[in-house]
């Protein structure tokens, strides 16, 4: 008889609205506070707030990091490249959302 395997698979839903600490940040990413403080240093991500103790962060800072960290583990990437790349990911996914507003475009 074949035994039966059941994954759980747990997570929070995270909105653009949310903000989010530098540590709560850190935690949801699996990232150093380092490298956090290169990407913004970069101009990959930008905190509100004055100083580094009161950092806040988007939820689509959220998506930019895991962006980031995987553009630099799995191709070797360096920060400015990851800066590039995702200005340039951004940059298409407007271009893509603007196509499909366009009358006839075939994506009504």
């Amino acid at each position: 008889m074949a035994t039966q395997r059941t994954d759980i698979l747990t997570g929070i839903i995270i909105e653009e609205e949310t903000r989010l600490s530098l540590r709560e940040l850190c935690d949801a990413c699996a990232v150093h506070v380092e490298f956090i403080t290169e990407l913004v240093d970069e101009g990959v991500i930008e905190p509100s707030g004055f100083d580094r103790s009161h950092w806040c962060f988007s939820g689509i800072n959220l998506r930019r990091i895991r962006t980031a960290k995987r553009l630099q583990q799995d191709l070797g990437i360096n920060l400015a490249g990851v800066a590039l790349a995702l200005d340039l990911i951004d940059e298409v996914q407007q271009l893509r959302s603007q196509l499909h507003k366009l009358p006839g475009s075939g994506h009504d």
